[in-house]
């Protein structure tokens, strides 16, 4: 069976609306607006997210808190932007994790003043304490 989690599309509109305390008349004007836009079915059912659910709670306390649609639709904009970097994040860390675990051994370059040079794993480069005078003309 597939994992659930929290971007896995699960409820018709009726059981959100409840969910999250709402009319569903209210969900589908947020889908309109583009504030919380839910998956479809294959026959155009909108199918809510435990994302979504949470969202649709958010919009009820930003909207209690004086704020307009609109600057509820900027938070949540950036909030999305966020949970995305934040996965891409994570999915950088493992894919770099993954590559240094299959990789023992790999090679590790530096670069300097005499251009990149290949070091032994868990070497540095040699400092270079040369001294270079420059003069303006």
């Amino acid at each position: 069976m597939d994992e659930v989690d929290e971007d896995t599309p699960l409820f018709a509109i009726t059981v959100a609306a409840e969910l999250a305390e709402m009319h569903a008349q209210t969900l589908r004007q947020y889908d309109r607006m583009g504030l919380v836009v839910p998956s479809r079915t294959s026959g155009q059912s909108r199918r809510y997210t435990l994302r979504n659910i949470a969202q649709l709670k958010e919009i009820a306390q930003l909207s209690a808190e004086g704020l307009s649609l609109e600057g509820i639709r900027r938070v949540l904009g950036l909030e999305n932007q966020n949970a995305e970097l934040r996965k891409r994040v994570r999915d950088l860390e493992s894919t770099l994790a993954n590559e240094l675990m299959n990789r023992p051994g790999a090679r590790v370059f530096a670069a300097g003043d005499q251009g990149v040079v290949s070091l032994a794993t868990g070497k540095r480069p040699a400092k270079n304490s040369s001294v270079v005078l420059w003069r303006a003309k």
